[in-house]
């Protein structure tokens, strides 16, 4: 028997637990949401048909992340997981500024999910107010992740379903009417290349498109931490993290390259106007059904992006949640903050967490013209690469103090190391440099800093806690390699 300590976020009562259907669909829809549907139309229409190679490279990074992650993982399963490696890994000090930027984060993205669901459904019911819908939305995906694990499991199932079927009918599509097999279409693939050519920005767009596309991204390490809480953890982990490659290449790379197919790419629409998604269907539908089509696709599409709204505020819920509790289990937050419900919810962290975005809409609507709302959103910002750059850290100390036994005994094991580590690392580093060059960018970073700079200041407080309770000098590498260690067969140990 395994003597690696078990931890309290993974507790759930067998019929509670997301079954693999769940974790199947949220690793399939965990990176598909308005950053695809509308943002990719702005990178495109900054890069050109090279945005290609801005999403290969940036997806690259993402993979590399995801298989380190799903390593360390897999050892050990564990709802915190990033931070709580980070923590036992490279220091308490680590874990302790992860933990607190990624709940940060995601009560940023809560809030600001609700802002634009409140927006949307204003525009078809414009007699009610927005933040009439924005509270609204909080409320109901509040209720969602108290009632059970599997109520979350079970919504974002439907929720995903909505947005891997979208992007499937796009791509099937998309390929008939770019080959010429759709009526009234010709073979359009040249357009990749007939439009100034496929860089026609030069080099440099190509690579500070990185910067705007990595945080695109962002959130297929939900999917991680889910599979802590199913019946099939390991299972779950080792899908997230190897089904990622083809995710990224089939729904991200695969959706740009019809986008660039069918539309020459300087006469894409602003995407604030309507969205490339939307603007394609028309395009497809347009020889059938006529010019009306278009406006019939973008209220089609209208509906998808509500839908990955409400994808995103329930996942941000359960991320927010369960770091949240992670961070009271390990010392790092108020003990109250960890309390579960009998069905295993950190009730009060789900409460806590969705506090925070309701404080940020009711600012944001009543206080329009302050910078708070911005601030936030901004100081948050680089919680992506932080944590992209900490889990590459991590599983660079921790896979140089394995023996080769060790390094023998884990399930999933990360390419040619340290190389991934270093070269994640490196691309964090570059793609900060490079958004310092760029007035949003700059922005972001200075602002993210700041919220660094508060989280630093009150580390020596969190600090004696944990010296305290005994916790900070607690090592986790032993725990793994115990845990790995007790997943292999008897023989020859």
């Amino acid at each position: 028997m395994s003597t690696a300590k078990s931890s309290p976020t993974t507790e759930s009562t067998g019929d509670k637990k997301l079954k693999n259907r769940h974790i199947t669909m949220i690793t399939l829809g965990g990176i598909i949401g308005a950053s695809l549907f509308v943002g990719s139309g702005n990178v495109i229409k900054s890069v050109g048909p090279a945005a290609l190679l801005s999403y290969a490279i940036g997806g690259l990074l993402v993979i590399l992340v995801m298989r380190m992650l799903g390593e360390m993982a897999i050892a050990r399963p564990a709802v915190g997981s990033f931070m709580e490696y980070a923590r036992q890994g490279v220091g308490p000090w680590a874990g302790y500024l992860i933990g607190w930027l990624y709940w940060y984060f995601w009560v940023g993205v809560i809030a600001f999910e609700a802002v634009v669901g409140g927006e949307t459904l204003n525009m078809w019911f414009p007699m009610i107010p927005e933040w009439v819908f924005s509270l609204i939305f909080l409320a109901l995906f509040t209720g969602v992740n108290l009632a059970s694990v599997r109520s979350f499991g079970e919504v974002e199932f439907w929720l995903a379903s909505i947005k891997v079927i979208t992007i499937v009918v796009f791509l099937v599509l998309g390929i008939l009417f770019a080959f010429g097999l759709w009526p009234d279409a010709t073979f359009s693939i040249g357009n990749i290349v007939n439009h100034g050519g496929f860089a026609p920005n030069g080099v440099w767009p190509i690579v500070s498109g990185v910067a705007l596309v990595i945080f695109s991204y962002f959130g297929t390490e939900i999917a991680v931490m889910a599979a802590a809480e199913s019946e099939d953890p390991k299972g779950g982990v080792t899908k997230a993290s190897n089904t990622v490659i083809w995710r990224i290449m089939l729904f991200y790379l695969g959706a740009i390259f019809i986008i660039l197919s069918v539309v020459p790419w300087t006469e894409l629409p602003d995407p604030d106007e309507i969205g490339p998604f939307a603007f394609v269907f028309g395009k497809i539908f347009g020889g059938l059904f006529g010019p009306g089509a278009t406006q019939v696709a973008a209220g089609v599409m209208s509906a998808v992006i509500l839908t990955a709204v409400f994808s995103v505020l329930n996942s941000g819920l359960y991320s927010a949640a369960r770091m949240f509790a992670a961070l009271s289990d390990e010392g790092l937050a108020p003990k109250f903050i960890g309390s579960r419900a009998s069905n295993g919810v950190p009730w009060v962290a789900v409460l806590a967490s969705t506090s925070g975005g309701f404080l940020a809409v009711l600012v944001n609507f009543l206080f329009p013209d302050t910078p708070l709302f911005t601030f936030i959103m901004n100081s948050a910002g680089l919680v992506a690469l932080f944590v992209y750059f900490f889990i590459a850290l991590t599983q660079w100390r921790l896979r140089s103090k394995m023996s080769k036994r060790e390094e023998d005994a884990l399930e999933l094991k990360t390419w040619a190391h340290p190389i991934p580590a270093i070269l994640v690392m490196l691309g964090v580093i570059a793609i900060v440099v490079i958004m310092c060059f760029t007035e949003d960018g700059f922005l972001q970073v200075v602002s993210t800093l700041a919220s660094v700079a508060v989280l630093v200041a009150f580390w020596p407080m969190a600090r004696r806690n944990l010296k305290a309770s005994g916790r900070l000098d607690h090592k986790f590498h032993t725990e793994v390699l115990q845990t790995v260690g007790d997943n292999r067969p008897h023989e020859g140990r």
